[in-house]
């Protein structure tokens, strides 16, 4: 998404230009995400929860754990797009590829798929690999993708009839009245996921390549106050310190099924 955002994103723009393949931005629900990936061949065993607060730890007991991965949803602001020009601009673009990846990264070359982007970061990485079903469609893009540079990954989901079919289903059955492929959004996701060596990761379409948050324990997972520290919360906390901001923001998790 975020195709909306112009004044900080002039100067460095890294949406996807208008003509390319768009698609209708998927709602932050869960039984939409969830739906999503079991339709692509994520194990019933997973599916995706709302998290209703990172600061209340009753809210957050609510959640079943492990959590694999989080995804948030933020308003791309002039107070984000200065950060993110901030700490893209010495980065070289990343050109990770194989099985040494210590996560798979997928640029985002499809208007407003940016939640689709953020749900294959969910499950292409971490924990949840283990959870995807032997000859399934994910189970190939994931085989398929793993070995490509980051521009023919993206070209490879760009392609991908199976991945449209799926987001095309999932993007119908949103509660909220679905915005047109075309519209101009500015709401954007984000991943956060551990890694095999517990390192927290931010995984974003839009950015140059994925980031490194820093490293967790080895029993904390993606709800634990470290990694809500390293992740969510500066997002939150960017906002407040502009003076309030925009408070847009949600948040779904990706943890064992409830049924």
């Amino acid at each position: 998404m975020a195709e909306a955002h112009e004044s900080a994103g002039a100067v460095d723009n890294p949406d996807v230009p208008k003509g390319r393949k768009a698609f209708v931005p998927l709602e932050n629900n869960p039984e939409v995400m969830t739906s999503l990936v079991h339709k692509l061949g994520l194990s019933p065993t997973l599916a995706f929860h709302d998290v209703w607060s990172i600061d209340d730890p009753e809210m957050l007991s609510f959640v079943p754990r492990p959590a694999s991965a989080l995804l948030l949803v933020f308003p791309v602001s002039k107070t984000y797009e200065i950060s993110r020009i901030q700490e893209d601009n010495d980065k070289e673009v990343y050109e990770g590829k194989g099985a040494e990846e210590p996560v798979i990264w997928y640029k985002q070359t499809i208007r407003n798929a940016c939640g689709l982007i953020g749900v294959l970061h969910a499950v292409s990485n971490g924990n949840s690999r283990g959870f995807v079903e032997s000859g399934s469609d994910l189970d190939k893009l994931i085989k398929d993708a793993t070995p490509l540079a980051p521009v023919e990954r993206a070209d490879l989901l760009y392609n991908s009839q199976a991945l449209e079919n799926a987001h095309q289903g999932a993007a119908s059955a949103g509660q909220s009245n679905a915005p047109a492929a075309e519209d101009d959004i500015d709401l954007h996701y984000v991943c956060f996921v551990k890694d095999e060596k517990n390192n927290l990761w931010e995984l974003d379409g839009r950015r140059k390549g994925p980031l490194n948050r820093g490293a967790l324990g080895e029993s904390e997972d993606v709800l634990s106050d470290k990694a809500l520290d390293l992740g969510p919360r500066k997002f939150l906390a960017r906002e407040a310190e502009a003076g309030g901001g925009e408070l847009r923001f949600s948040l779904i998790t990706l943890a064992p099924s409830f049924e």
